[in-house]
């Protein structure tokens, strides 16, 4: 079956059957993505990233198909029940839904009703019925009756029992039903008695309904958890008229027909029993866990999209800087690092409530400032980063040069408590890790998150929700691909930066750095052979994605893989130069014909490729760092006022629209209908996380903590808009059964973002949807359905 495999993924990734057998030898071989994508383009004739990460999984599932396939056809010839047409009918099974269609009337089971009716001999009366419905019922059951079956009452409640498993266990039956119900059937929600103050953050969906086909991943998560948290009672329809048409495929199936025969209303009556306690049954759960899926799969390629974008954010750079871990009580912790991110100094100051040592602080920041030169100061945007950010902002006035920046400290605390951290700083209170991880993440966004579970950086929706394993292996993919993309230098790298890189695991990042610590800086790539447990096999993955600065060979610093050096050698001999003189010089470059250093192993795209990099060596494909200044003197969400213009940065990105940081300690939601003037299908279409935008706030909604903002400035404040000091009524935004609306979900979960530390011990609070005044002006503005944790 290994051909079919590959003609299957090549069909669905629209390129040859070739290509995808190329990279799969390569995969089955060892190398990883980012490898391939980059080094081995002629072998797959220019698979990118993208396509060989979804080749990669559409491989896992259909070899993991082929293994049930086997097992299953194993299990039924094992039985004496596989004839040609059935095994025919398991060879050509495209899912693994279909398989199990077809595999239920053979998988083992416990004994069931048909199964005790079998054995008491009453097969006969069921195929009889059903064969000749003018048969009457009563008088062929009486001929049944004995030891084993009682009466005839009893006969025929077996013999149903034998038609309702027939009935349901017929695959191609079941799969038709499946998919009508799919498309014509909706998921109804509705609050359960007692529940709706309690609740209440689920309010959109306390009378809601909506087809199943039409039902975005957020709305189905937030539903699901609804009825998890036993809020919600949900139900699943086959559709809005009577499900007598399901009844009449199933009654056609098997040749029954009410025409007035004495069998015609007992085989009616089995076949609607088949359907309400069987088959309708079977088919919620399907259909339950293709929502979930769906909803599942959408919610990780979110979350993985976004996780992209904040790692590969732009980088300060190497610059001196101060981070700033805002609090109050237990005051700002403060941590000081040099260009590597070697820690200068620490100390924890207390400008706020309750002990307002406002003048003490900002002087000693002062001092921390001058005697380390710092250039940048990076301020967490938990809990008291506003009033943080003004007091950097008088240290900026002090201590001229300084460029004071506002950060996500999202996942902080997870690393100031790992033990990498431990091992990192230590003998540091945990508490002063924070303000260094802060301070780290300004300079390199991508080194330093990398320290941290990706799970933990918070730019996901429901992510508690999702299954473990697939977000995990989704987001491990991001972050390794984002790592290889820019390139490491191996010789400042941390252990679990390096584990990132391709081939090297966990192992080898500390076998690296223990070297690397025992015997100096790494002069070339060469000298990555002498780490131990570094073979030719981890030195082929790694070496073109490990850069060493300032050593041997300049060649060493690009991405120029060592098993290409040839080529650029051949390069030297027709320029006549040395390769100092070569790296970077342009108009010598643009100037050769990649085709006339074309060879039996290097082909067009590596040339180009090698000489597009001599171009610019170890260039970085992050952007250039800008920052964005929020507006002086709104610092909470009593500050904000509708019609107001502010500069903010995306901190995340679903399906419903993009949350936007204006300074406030609670980030507002520019809904998908608000990004533009245009259709909008994907909200990355327009914005990505770590974007400065401008934006009009639309309404505020205090009690709540919501903020309704548009990217169409010229958009006008719905009449009405304004601040709301009360809790609204509980509508709001929901397609009600029988009305119409555009439900956006309530603000059941989502995204982890600031207040790291106290997320850790609460879980993330939960926000409901838009109700009373508010949900009529966001409806009225066309952002009806924020849905968002903090």
């Amino acid at each position: 079956m290994t051909t079919s495999i590959h003609q299957r993924i090549a069909e669905e990734l629209g390129v040859r059957e070739r290509q995808v057998q190329a990279a799969v030898d390569l995969l089955d071989g060892g190398s990883t993505v980012p490898f391939i994508a980059r080094y081995r383009k002629e072998a797959t004739e220019m698979l990118d990233d993208t396509q060989l990460r979804t080749l990669e999984e559409r491989l896992r599932y259909l070899r993991e198909l082929e293994e049930r396939r086997t097992a299953i056809l194993e299990s039924i010839r094992g039985q004496g029940k596989l004839d040609d047409v059935l095994e025919a009918q398991i060879m050509a099974a495209d899912s693994k839904a279909r398989l199990e269609d077809i595999y239920l009337p053979f998988k083992p089971k416990r004994r069931t009703k048909a199964q005790i009716a079998r054995e008491a001999g009453l097969e006969p009366l069921a195929d009889g019925l059903l064969a000749d419905p003018s048969v009457d019922p009563q008088a062929a059951a009486a001929a049944f009756v004995g030891e084993e079956v009682a009466d005839a009452a009893a006969a025929l409640d077996g013999a149903r029992a034998i038609l309702v498993e027939r009935f349901g266990e017929d695959a191609d039956l079941v799969g038709e039903l499946r998919e009508r119900m799919w498309t014509k059937g909706r998921l109804l929600s509705a609050v359960r008695e007692g529940k709706e103050a309690e609740g209440a953050k689920f309010s959109d969906y306390f009378d809601f309904a909506e087809p199943f086909a039409k039902l975005p991943s957020h709305r189905i998560l937030a539903m699901f958890r609804g009825e998890k948290e036993e809020t919600l009672t949900l139900t699943l329809e086959p559709e809005a008229e009577p499900t007598g048409t399901y009844e009449g495929r199933i009654a056609y199936r098997f040749g029954i027909a009410d025409q007035g025969r004495p069998a015609d209303k007992w085989l009616t009556d089995t076949v609607r029993w088949a359907w309400r306690t069987r088959i309708l049954v079977h088919l919620g759960i399907d259909l339950r866990m293709r929502m979930w899926q769906a909803a599942e799969d959408e919610a990780v390629r979110v979350f993985a999209a976004n996780l992209r974008d904040l790692l590969l954010a732009a980088p300060a750079g190497s610059r001196t800087t101060m981070g700033l871990d805002p609090g109050l009580r237990t005051g700002v912790k403060v941590a000081v690092v040099d260009a590597t991110g070697k820690v200068l100094g620490t100390d924890t100051i207390y400008p706020h409530e309750p002990r307002r040592r406002w003048d003490e602080s900002l002087a000693t920041l002062a001092t921390l400032a001058k005697t380390h030169n710092v250039e940048l100061v990076s301020i967490g945007n938990g809990t008291a980063s506003r009033e943080t950010d003004k007091l950097a902002g008088e240290l900026v006035k002090l201590v001229p040069g300084l460029t004071k920046i506002v950060v996500s400290e999202a996942g902080a605390s997870v690393y100031s408590a790992s033990a990498f951290a431990s091992q990192e700083l230590p003998g540091m209170d945990v508490s002063l890790r924070g303000a260094v991880s802060i301070a780290r993440r300004l300079q390199d966004p991508l080194a330093e998150l990398v320290k941290i579970d990706p799970k933990s950086i918070g730019v996901g929706q429901y992510q508690h929700d999702l299954a473990e394993t697939k977000l995990s292996r989704s987001l491990d993919a991001v972050v390794e691909d984002c790592v290889n993309a820019v390139g490491v230098d191996v010789n400042t790298a941390s252990a679990p930066l390096l584990t990132r890189v391709s081939g090297i695991g966990s192992g080898l990042a500390e076998n690296i750095v223990q070297h690397r610590d025992a015997n100096g800086p790494f002069r070339s790539r060469k000298a990555l052979k002498d780490v131990a447990r570094l073979g030719p096999k981890a030195f082929e993955q790694c070496a073109g994605f490990l850069r060493i600065r300032g050593g041997d060979d300049p060649l060493d610093a690009s991405s120029v893989h060592p098993e290409a050096y040839p080529v650029v050698r051949r390069i030297l001999k027709v320029t006549s130069g040395d390769i100092a003189t070569l790296i970077g010089n342009g108009t010598v470059l643009r100037g050769l014909r990649p085709q006339e250093f074309v060879d039996d192993t290097f082909g067009l795209p590596t040339v180009t490729d090698i000489l597009t990099e001599l171009e610019k060596p170890g260039r970085d494909p992050r952007p250039a760092f800008k920052t964005a200044t929020f507006m002086e003197g709104v610092e909470k969400l009593s500050d904000l006022k509708p019609g107001m213009l502010l500069e903010g940065v995306v901190t995340n990105v679903a399906a419903f629209g993009a949350f936007v940081d204006v300074g406030v300690h609670q980030d507002g939601l520019v809904h998908v209908s608000a990004l533009s003037h245009n259709f909008v299908k994907d909200p990355r279409e327009v914005v990505k996380p770590g974007d400065i935008v401008r934006v009009k706030v639309l309404d505020i909604d205090i009690p709540r903590k919501r903020i309704s903002l548009t990217l169409r400035l010229e958009d006008e404040v719905a009449k009405g808009a304004g601040q709301r000091d009360q809790q609204g009524d509980g509508g709001g935004g929901g397609a009600r059964r029988g009305g119409g609306g555009r439900p956006e979900g309530g603000r059941a979960g989502g995204q982890q973002g600031r207040g790291d530390r106290q997320r850790q011990d609460r879980g993330g609070q939960q926000r409901n949807a838009p109700s009373g005044a508010m949900a009529d002006a966001l409806r009225r503005a066309g952002l009806d359905g924020p849905d968002k944790k903090r």
